[in-house]
């Protein structure tokens, strides 16, 4: 409660926290405007609703964040510098966090204004969802390409290392086939090959490619035995490469892999934009729908007219138990028959009796560090 002056209040809770010698949280007024209140029973029922709006906000806040840190390949210092919001980090906008009233006018009822933020941000996360799912499997395709040019040459795309003049083209009869030798049995084969299966043409074979596992060997034979040399080469762990020479297959692969990539670099430039202006448009409205629950449940808790100030309270490293400690002491009173009794005793042995998030004070908590996920 306010207590007819919230720069008062304020500056009290201020100094219990971070003046001189209690160094124990950085403190910042959250300024809220006065809303239509309607009926007690509305408010309840959206009280109620406004808790599943904040966890869909966050859950689409986060979405978006895991899309730049999937775009980005896990940089998450260039994560948090697209994480933009109203051009500010995102803790510099909670710090000094205003209520947009030209987006979000305060004479709209509390119903109408839940209903605007939750539009909005269902709307991006439609969007994010189709372009992130449209990229994924473009991104899935240029992959599966990628995998194709490689690895050794007993797996990878040839298309790039053979010759038109390796191969019998144009032949009723005779094929050329192409072959993975393992490196250490280059004098197995060159002195099998011709006999694997009948009807090898001799000396036919020569070494067009090396790595640092397999030599690339062509064979000429006819088609009638090509089956069964492969099933013999098989055996041998000689690897019989499914490949046909055919210029325009070989073309049409460089421009698939070329087009693919083309597209795959502007679909993810493209998404980058978006998920960095988007999050910027879900995180405020994440917190505009956290003003709204501190506004509901503060006139939930204390009553009409609304007469209260809120605050936000980031603890330093380990202080939040001491935190804990000075508002219960403060504001312990607040809590009725699970504040503090005539003994002055600590709320802390009711809230085992109760909900465990209880406080008599309204609270409500905010984790965003894209470093912990």
């Amino acid at each position: 409660p306010a207590e007819g002056n919230k720069s008062v209040v304020f500056e009290k809770l201020r100094s219990k926290l971070s003046a001189s010698g209690s160094d124990y949280a950085e403190v910042y007024q959250f300024l809220i405007p006065e809303f239509k209140i309607g009926t007690l029973d509305a408010l309840v029922v959206i009280s109620d609703e406004l808790v599943k709006y904040d966890q869909s906000f966050e859950s689409t806040s986060f979405k978006i964040v895991d899309i730049l840190r999937n775009l980005l390949r896990g940089d998450l210092n260039q994560v948090e510098a697209n994480l933009i919001v109203n051009d500010k980090s995102v803790e510099q906008y909670l710090k000094t966090f205003q209520w947009d009233t030209m987006k979000f006018r305060a004479e709209k009822s509390l119903q109408e204004i839940a209903q605007i933020l939750s539009k909005e941000v269902t709307s991006i996360d439609n969007l994010m969802k189709a372009k992130s799912a449209h990229y994924n499997q473009i991104r899935s395709n240029l992959q599966a390409l990628e995998r194709k040019q490689t690895g050794n040459l007993a797996v990878r795309n040839v298309a790039d290392v053979v010759k038109k003049e390796h191969f019998v083209l144009d032949s009723e009869y005779l094929e050329t086939l192409v072959v993975a030798v393992p490196k250490n049995r280059y004098k197995d084969w060159n002195s099998k090959y011709e006999s694997i299966t009948q009807m090898i043409v001799p000396r036919s074979s020569q070494k067009i490619a090396e790595d640092d596992e397999y030599g690339l060997f062509t064979v000429t034979l006819f088609k009638r035995v090509s089956e069964e040399f492969a099933n013999k080469c098989r055996e041998e762990k000689f690897i019989v490469r499914d490949f046909k020479y055919n210029e325009n297959d070989m073309e049409n692969q460089r421009k698939e892999f070329e087009e693919v990539g083309a597209i795959e670099k502007e679909l993810s430039a493209e998404l980058l934009r978006l998920a960095s202006a988007n999050f910027g448009e879900v995180f405020t409205s994440w917190i505009h729908l956290k003003a709204l629950r501190v506004y509901v449940e503060s006139v939930l808790r204390y009553g009409l007219p609304p007469d209260f100030m809120s605050a936000i309270i980031r603890p330093k490293h380990k202080m939040d138990k001491k935190i804990r400690e000075i508002l219960n002491d403060q504001y312990g009173k607040l809590g009725g028959s699970h504040g503090r009794d005539e003994n002055n005793e600590s709320i802390e042995e009711y809230q085992n009796l109760i909900d465990k998030d209880y406080y008599p004070y309204v609270y409500y908590y905010l984790e965003f560090d894209i470093y912990k996920r």
